[in-house]
């Protein structure tokens, strides 16, 4: 089993807060984090599935089943199909507010939120759990199981049953029907009514998108419908975590900014099964490499950021751009990234000019080799395995 980086946070959120959620798209590991949790807690846990009818069936007469495990861990998954359950354990934890009594799982996460907000605010603390990321898949090298590389996870994507396939024609099929699955149950499941059939076309062509400016005019004339409609499906797959929309910063208001967001697929894998890539070879010549490999480390960088922070992108109209701002928090110095696919990380004209603009304290290149070094002050040629470099305050 692979452990989880975010596990040592959930349990410290357990001992803090009544109530802790889990979020994350479907098959990114939260039941197996769960469940690794519950196994530390041995005969302390009790566990729901309400996609299993049984457990359903448990919550017939639900404040009577949670009074009776009032001193146990309740961990309650796929909790969206329940969202009664809210005002009650809102209830519940008045109560007896002891921390760690629910632990709740959920694959949507503003509907999540938005129905806590209304119940347990102040009760809850979430965390989203993403597919895996190179830190916790790293430590396997050199093991006696079959040996990741980094190319590979970037790949196949971060989703386990993708990552762990024996093949790569079995990691490939399986992000297939994930699509499939995702657009033909799992929205339905959530009470979302969009044919499937055109919600494909619009993730196909987000893929083929990916890393550009968001144009919701040029889409929708692409695909027959209106503005306001293809922003729906952008909020479905955001609200599913299948895309991110990355916003322009706004530090420097005497620049002509772009005001358009950036848009990408979160899994590289789920974005290569879109463009038909089914091997490194087709992946290094496709035209894509450079975005893909850009969102790939993008996603890296966030899920290794602490939860204040927030990210952005920088151009300005004449096209100067950083690819990724990140800041600890509103006004602080922040930390610029630029990302090349080369073994000759070596950034445009634009990237020095706006470095100042933003009033960055620190900037990298990130780029797949295995060196790392300075290119002017305080800023680094940064291999992509050592990301956590980033957030380190030394040299």
């Amino acid at each position: 089993m692979i452990h989880r980086i975010l596990q040592a946070s959930i349990e410290q959120s357990l001992r803090q807060f009544p109530v802790v959620g889990l979020i994350g798209s479907r098959q990114s590991g939260k039941t197996t984090l769960a469940k690794a949790i519950a196994a530390e807690r041995p005969d302390q846990v009790v566990y729901l599935d309400l996609e299993r009818p049984s457990d359903l069936t448990a919550l017939d007469d639900a404040e009577l089943y949670l009074e009776h495990h009032a001193r146990r861990l309740v961990i309650v998954d796929e909790i969206q199909r329940r969202p009664d359950l809210f005002p009650l354990l809102r209830a519940l934890v008045d109560a007896n507010p002891h921390p760690g009594r629910f632990l709740i799982l959920g694959s949507a996460s503003p509907m999540l939120k938005r129905q806590s907000a209304e119940s347990l605010a102040g009760r809850i603390r979430y965390h989203e759990l993403t597919p895996l990321l190179w830190s916790e898949i790293e430590p396997r090298q050199g093991e006696a199981t079959r040996e990741t590389t980094m190319e590979e996870l970037w790949r196949r994507g971060g989703y386990p049953k993708s990552m762990l396939a024996p093949t790569e024609a079995e990691s490939f099929e399986w992000r297939k029907a994930f699509i499939e699955t995702h657009l033909e149950r799992d929205i339905p499941q959530l009470g979302i009514r969009v044919p499937s059939a055109a919600l494909y076309r619009f993730w196909l062509m987000l893929a083929h998108s990916h890393g550009q400016l968001w144009n919701a005019s040029a889409i929708a004339n692409s695909l027959g419908v209106s503005a306001k409609t293809v922003r729906h499906y952008l909020d479905i797959l955001q609200d599913t975590f299948m895309v991110r929309l990355l916003l322009p910063s706004v530090r420097n208001l005497k620049k002509r900014l772009v005001k358009a967001s950036k848009v990408y697929l979160r899994d590289t894998g789920l974005l290569h099964a879109l463009l038909r890539i089914d091997s490194q070879e087709t992946l290094i010549g496709h035209p894509s490499v450079g975005a893909s490999w850009e969102g790939w480390i993008i996603e890296q960088l966030s899920a290794m950021a602490p939860e204040s922070w927030t990210f952005s992108f920088y151009r300005t109209a004449a096209g100067a751009e950083v690819d990724f701002v990140m800041e600890s928090m509103p006004g602080s110095p922040p930390i610029a990234v630029e990302i090349k696919y080369s073994l000759s990380p070596k950034p445009s004209k634009g990237f020095w000019s706006r470095l100042s603009d933003l009033g960055s304290r620190r900037a990298f290149v990130v780029y797949p080799g295995d060196e790392y070094y300075p290119l002017a002050k305080d800023v680094f040629a940064l291999p992509a395995r050592e990301l956590e470099r980033v957030f380190a305050t030394g040299p």
